[in-house]
């Protein structure tokens, strides 16, 4: 009826709007992708690396998250610490966690 306002007109029936059912569902897929894809695997490395860190001895040659190859000559069961010998003359001290992995027997020799 305006010129500068056009009138509404009204729209017939809208579409059907959808329960909340299919929005739950699809949450929960979302879920499932989540946990089976994101925090399982995490899980798992985690609770590996645990074990690992837990079976570490005296004589074990390992490989730190800094790549320096080694033997442990002391582990600290109360603290979290442990010393590596990286060859005759140089001892460091690492946290048991820094410890990437457990390298067979006589690895050192051939590095």
């Amino acid at each position: 009826m305006s010129f500068f306002i056009s009138s509404a007109h009204a729209a017939g029936a809208g579409a059907p709007q959808g329960g909340g059912f299919e929005m739950i569902i699809m949450l929960a897929v979302f879920g499932l992708v989540f946990y089976f894809m994101l925090y399982r695997p995490q899980a798992k490395r985690m609770k590996e690396h645990k074990a690992l860190v837990e079976g570490l001895s005296k004589g074990d040659e390992v490989l730190t998250q800094g790549g320096m190859v080694g033997k442990i000559n002391k582990v600290s069961a109360d603290k979290d610490f442990i010393e590596i010998s990286l060859n005759d003359s140089t001892n460091i001290v690492v946290q048991k966690g820094a410890v990437t992995a457990v390298l067979p027997k006589g690895t050192m020799k051939n590095i």
